[in-house]
C-alpha cells in the first residue's frame, strides 16, 4: 500500500512542479515509508511514497510503459495481476518489472478506459496518456483506498489523503458544514462530499477524466449488482459449495505478497472464516487481536478459541481507556473527518503493534456484515416493517427484545421506550432510507451542538434527503432487504468503516489491511442470493454460517453477534473531570475561535458526561462527535496542517 500525489493543468496551466510534488508527498510518509518517486512534465506532475509489497526490488512508481508514454501511480493491489500480466504478454506487451503496478499501463493500453473492469484488487490510480494529455483517475469498487482532489483556477490535486493537498498554499483550508452534518449523521461524509470546502473524494467504483483542453467528468463504472427481481432458490448445498469456492480464492488472491501477509482475529464469525481459510492455505499464520480491559469490550475468550483451533502464532495488544484518550487527537489527525465513535483508535493501536512486528499486510473480516447482512439494523428493519404494515401485532415489539443483547443500555430494555424509538418512522415506511431512519435520527441529534451560525448555514440542508434524491432510481424497485444492504454499503461502509476504521488507521502505521469478503466477485455471489439465505428470519448471515460452521469453533458459532466497539465518552474523563487536552479543545475560547460548535451547550454535554449522567448512545456520540469536530478544526484550520499536540 502506498501513497499517490498530482497536479494538472487545465487550459495549458501548469502541472506540479518537483517542489510542489515532494512537499505533499512529506504529509505522506506513514503511507510508503520505503520509497518516494516523482516524475514531471509540461502540464502534469505525479508523485508516489512506496510501501514495498510486490516485486521489491524494481517496483517503484512512478512507472510507466515501454515507451514512456503512459505513467502511472497507484495506491493499492491488483490482486490478479498475473493472470492479468499473462494475458497481456500473449498480445505482445512487454514487462521490464515483476510488479502488479506495471499491469496497469499495458492493460490500459490494451482496454482503454475499460481497463478498470478487469482488476480484483483494492485501488486508487492516476494514470497519465501523454499522446491524448488524459488524466485518469480511478478509485476501487467499494472504496477500500482513498483518492481525494481540488480544483483551484486552472489546476487540479490530487492526493491519497486531503493534509497532502492542504500542503499546497494555492489550496484554501476551511470547513465545509455540509460534509459535517454528514458526518454527524450518517457516521462519515458521502463522496464526493468531504468535511472540507473544495476538497472532493472520488466515490467508489468511479473514474474521473480530464482531457486535453476539457473540464474533468466523473463517471461510475460499477455498483453494488442487486437484481430488482427476486432470485430463485438453489439447493443449500450448490450455493454452499460455490461460496466456499468464491471466498476461498479471494482469500488466496490476497496471500499473494513478497511479504508475510498475517490476518486480525476478532473472535467473530467474519475474521475467524479468514483466517481459517487463510490457514487452509497450507502455510503458516501469525494472527493479532486487540484486548480490552473492560469485559463489555473485551472478545478475548472467543479469541483464543480461533488461535487455538488454528494453531497460529498469535499476539494481542491491550487497550486501556488512557489509551483512547492519549491516542485520539493523532486519529483524528490520519481520518480527517469527525466520528461518532472512539473504535478507530484502538485499530490504529492496533496496527502499531502489528509492524512492530515486522508485518506489513493483514486480512480482516471487514464487508461480512455488508455484503451478507449481518447488523441487527437489517433485522431491526424487517421487524418495523411488518409493524407499521400489522399495526395490531405484538410480534415486533416481542421479538425486538432479542436484538442488542450486547449493549447495556440497549432500547430494547424498556418496552415503553421501545415502542417509542422504533415506531417514530412508521410514517415513514414508503422511503428509501426506511431501514436507516432510527439510526441516523438518533446520530443527527449531535448536529443541535452546533453553533448558531453552523445551523442557520445548514438551515436548507437535509442529508438524508439529498442522499435519497441523489440514489439510482433502480434502488426503489430492489427488494427491502437489498435496498437496505444497498444504503450500508453506501454510507457507513464506505464513510466510515473503511476510512476510519479500515485505510486511515492501519496505514498510520504503514499496515495494508486486505478485506475478501469485499471482493467484487463475493459482492456479485451474494447480491444474486434470495434474501432468507443472508437473513434468514433473524438469523443474520445464515448462508455464511452454513457454508463454514463445520470449520468454525462452536464457540464462535453459536455465540450471540457483538459488533467491534470500544470506550467512547468514558474514556476522556478522570475523577469527574475532562483530561486537560479535552477541556482545552472544547473550551469556549478555542470553540468561538472557528465558530463551529456552541460552546454553551458543549460545556453543558461535558459537565453531564464528567458527572456520570451521560446514559446511553445518543451521549457518547455527541460528545465524540463534539470532540471530533473541534480537534479537526483545530488540527487543520490552524496556520500550519499538523498533528494535535
Amino acid at each position: 500500500m502506498c501513497g499517490l500525489v498530482g497536479i494538472v493543468g487545465l487550459q495549458g496551466a501548469a502541472g506540479g512542479r518537483a517542489d510542489e510534488l515532494r512537499v505533499m508527498l512529506d504529509t505522506l510518509h506513514h503511507r510508503g515509508p520505503d520509497a518516494l518517486g516523482s516524475w514531471t512534465a509540461p502540464g502534469i506532475g505525479l508523485g508516489h511514497a512506496r510501501l514495498s509489497i510486490i516485486d521489491l526490488a524494481t517496483g517503484q512508481q512512478p512507472l510507466a510503459n515501454e515507451d514512456g508514454t503512459v505513467q502511472v501511480v497507484f495506491n493499492g493491489e491488483i490482486f490478479n495481476y498475473r493472470e492479468l500480466r499473462a494475458d497481456l504478454v500473449a498480445h505482445g506487451h512487454r514487462f521490464a518489472t515483476a510488479s502488479d503496478t506495471e499491469v496497469l499501463v499495458h492493460a490500459y493500453e490494451e482496454r482503454g478506459l475499460a481497463f478498470v473492469d478487469d482488476l480484483v484488487g483494492q485501488f486508487a490510480i492516476a494514470l497519465w496518456d501523454a499522446p491524448r494529455r488524459r488524466l485518469i483517475l480511478a478509485r476501487d469498487r467499494v472504496g477500500v483506498r482513498p483518492l481525494f482532489w481540488a480544483r483551484v483556477g486552472d489546476r487540479i490535486a490530487f492526493a491519497s489523503e486531503v493534509k497532502a493537498l492542504f500542503r499546497l498554499p494555492w489550496v484554501p483550508r476551511a470547513m465545509d458544514l455540509r460534509g459535517v452534518a454528514e458526518s454527524l449523521t450518517f457516521w462519515g461524509p458521502l463522496a464526493p462530499r468531504t468535511p472540507f470546502q473544495g476538497i472532493s473524494q472520488l466515490p467508489p467504483g468511479h473514474l474521473l477524466v480530464v482531457e486535453a483542453g476539457g473540464e474533468p467528468v466523473v463517471t461510475r463504472y460499477w455498483d453494488w449488482p442487486f437484481p430488482e427481481e427476486p432470485p430463485r432458490p438453489r439447493p443449500a448445498a450448490e450455493v454452499d459449495e460455490e461460496l466456499r469456492a468464491r471466498l476461498s480464492d479471494a482469500v488466496a488472491l490476497r496471500l499473494r505478497a513478497d511479504v508475510e501477509v498475517a490476518a486480525y482475529v476478532s473472535g467473530g464469525l467474519d475474521s475467524s472464516i479468514i483466517a481459517t481459510l487463510a490457514r487452509r492455505q497450507g502455510q503458516p499464520l501469525r494472527t493479532f487481536s486487540i484486548r480490552f480491559e473492560d469485559a463489555e469490550f473485551d472478545e478475548g475468550p472467543y479469541q483464543d478459541a480461533v488461535v487455538s483451533a488454528l494453531g497460529t502464532d498469535h499476539d494481542a495488544a491491550l487497550c486501556r481507556t488512557e489509551d483512547v484518550a492519549a491516542a485520539f487527537p493523532r486519529m483524528l489527525w490520519h481520518v480527517e473527518a469527525p466520528v461518532v465513535r472512539a473504535a478507530p483508535v484502538p485499530l490504529m493501536l492496533l496496527a502499531e503493534r502489528v509492524r512492530s512486528q515486522g508485518i506489513k499486510v493483514v486480512l480482516t473480516g471487514e464487508g461480512a456484515d455488508e455484503v451478507f447482512a449481518g447488523y441487527d439494523l437489517f433485522k431491526e428493519a424487517r421487524l418495523r416493517r411488518f409493524g407499521a404494515t400489522h399495526p395490531g401485532s405484538s410480534l415486533p415489539e416481542r421479538l425486538l427484545g432479542r436484538l442488542y443483547g450486547w449493549a447495556k443500555t440497549s432500547p430494547v430494555r424498556a418496552p415503553a421506550f421501545a415502542r417509542a424509538f422504533f415506531g417514530q418512522h412508521d410514517g415513514d415506511v414508503g422511503r428509501l432510507s426506511y431501514g436507516h431512519l432510527p439510526r441516523w435520527t438518533s446520530t443527527a441529534r449531535t448536529l443541535r451542538f452546533l453553533s448558531p451560525t453552523a445551523r442557520e448555514a445548514l438551515t436548507d440542508f437535509d442529508p438524508v434527503a439529498e442522499l435519497e434524491a441523489r440514489l439510482p432510481a433502480s434502488v426503489a424497485r430492489l427488494q427491502p432487504l437489498d435496498r437496505d444492504q444497498y444504503l450500508e454499503a453506501h454510507t457507513l461502509l464506505t464513510g466510515y468503516l473503511l476510512a476510519a476504521q479500515g485505510d486511515r488507521v492501519a496505514m498510520a502505521h504503514s499496515v495494508e489491511g486486505r478485506t475478501p469478503f469485499l471482493d467484487h466477485r463475493v459482492i456479485a455471489f451474494a447480491c444474486g442470493l434470495p434474501a432468507q439465505e443472508r437473513l434468514k428470519g433473524l438469523d443474520e448471515k445464515h448462508v455464511l454460517k452454513r457454508a463454514f460452521g463445520d470449520l468454525l469453533p462452536r464457540a464462535v458459532t453459536e455465540r450471540t453477534k457483538q459488533p467491534y466497539r470500544a470506550p467512547d465518552a468514558a474514556s476522556f474523563f478522570t475523577e469527574g473531570k475532562p483530561r486537560p487536552w479535552v477541556a482545552d479543545v472544547l473550551s469556549e475560547a478555542t470553540l468561538k475561535r472557528h465558530d463551529v460548535l456552541d460552546a454553551t451547550l458543549v460545556a453543558r454535554l461535558v459537565e453531564k458526561c464528567a458527572s456520570g449522567r451521560a446514559t446511553g448512545f445518543a451521549d457518547n456520540m455527541a460528545l465524540m462527535g463534539v470532540l471530533s469536530t473541534a480537534l479537526l478544526c483545530e488540527i487543520f484550520l490552524g496556520s500550519a496542517v499538523r498533528p494535535f499536540a
